[in-house]
């Protein structure tokens, strides 16, 4: 659908001023020419690690049927969530690099904008339905697999990514009513909405208004809905009695709380800290921690923390150990 709406936008606009550049520059993290192979090997490993460690994620949870609960469902969703949150700016950034041109399409632009604020919105819901999953565990783990159920699961996934679009879609479709003035340079290595919303030429206010809306009621939200989670489960961990379930208890979701803290934590930095400095390459750098690092520190510290995970990817290699060997011929060898 959005692409229909990018065809029938470009097709219909008026040669002029504030429309025949249908380009965008993006300036990236740094001018200097010396620091892009730096820069260039950084990111290409980043990502790298981000891919393969949320594969391996999937496949553990896929593979060990040990995992097949619905808090492993919502990780593995998850995950692939974040391998495609990350590819939607850094392998353009990575090709801008290779090529020396940090020149991005009109088409392009937006299409990488509705995908991003897709996936980031879908982050933040999937976030919050594992908070509730981790509530109704702890807080009545009697009732917990009735709750919980296989078509409770599957509807809070496919709610959230309805959700996810439709606002992605309303984000895209407001920015395709904007004119761009000739200086189209965004100051970030992606089309984040906020910068292009700044380049606009036309009259923004409607714009923003639906943005930071859409801002305050899906991100304000999932945050409300994930800390009244938490509230209920830690009065329900002061109810144990015993050190020993209480840390149970705790260590259960202890791998969710650290993540979801990563998450907000960097984002709210980011807001916070753009708005302070009023640096757009600041805020640029510091957009770096929530696009690219914490998506990229998500399977360690669920594969770290977490002892079901570290047994069941302990039994993937020593299976995958025992098949090697048998291959070789070496199965039975001393």
């Amino acid at each position: 659908m959005l692409f229909l709406f990018l065809d029938s936008h470009i097709h219909h606009m008026e040669p002029g001023n504030d429309t025949k550049i249908l380009e965008f520059l993006l300036l990236g993290l740094s001018k200097e020419p010396e620091l892009q192979p730096l820069i260039f090997g950084l990111f290409l490993s980043m990502y790298l690690i981000t891919v393969f460690g949320n594969l391996l994620i999937i496949l553990t949870v896929s593979s060990d049927s040990h995992l097949h609960t619905p808090m492993y469902f919502f990780l593995s969703n998850l995950s692939f969530v974040d391998i495609c949150f990350t590819s939607t700016t850094i392998p353009k950034m990575l090709q801008n690099i290779r090529t020396q041109s940090k020149v991005l399409t009109y088409e392009d632009c937006i299409t990488q904008m509705y995908f991003f604020i897709l996936f980031a919105v879908l982050d933040m819901f999937l976030l919050t339905v594992m908070a509730y999953d981790r509530f109704v565990a702890i807080c009545h783990p009697l009732h917990y697999t009735v709750i919980m159920n296989t078509q409770l699961c599957g509807l809070l996934v496919l709610v959230s990514w309805m959700m996810s679009a439709l606002n992605s879609l309303l984000q895209s479709v407001m920015m395709l009513r904007l004119s761009f003035c000739t200086d189209l340079k965004i100051p970030y290595f992606f089309c984040e909405i906020n910068q292009l919303i700044q380049l606009a030429c036309s009259d923004v206010f409607l714009n923003e208004i639906v943005m930071y809306f859409a801002a305050a009621i899906l991100g304000g939200g999932s945050l409300t809905g994930i800390l009244h989670s938490y509230s209920k489960i830690v009065s329900s961990i002061q109810r144990i009695s015993s050190a020993q379930g209480k840390y149970k208890a705790f260590s259960t979701c202890a791998s969710h709380l650290s993540v979801v803290s990563l998450f907000y934590c960097t984002s709210l930095g980011v807001y916070f800290s753009s708005a302070a400095t009023h640096s757009s390459h600041s805020s640029a750098i510091a957009s770096v921690m929530y696009t690219v690092v914490t998506p990229m520190l998500n399977p360690f510290i669920y594969s770290l923390r977490n002892k079901d995970i570290k047994r069941a990817l302990e039994r993937i290699f020593r299976k995958g150990g025992v098949k090697v060997l048998s291959v070789l011929g070496l199965k039975n060898y001393p």
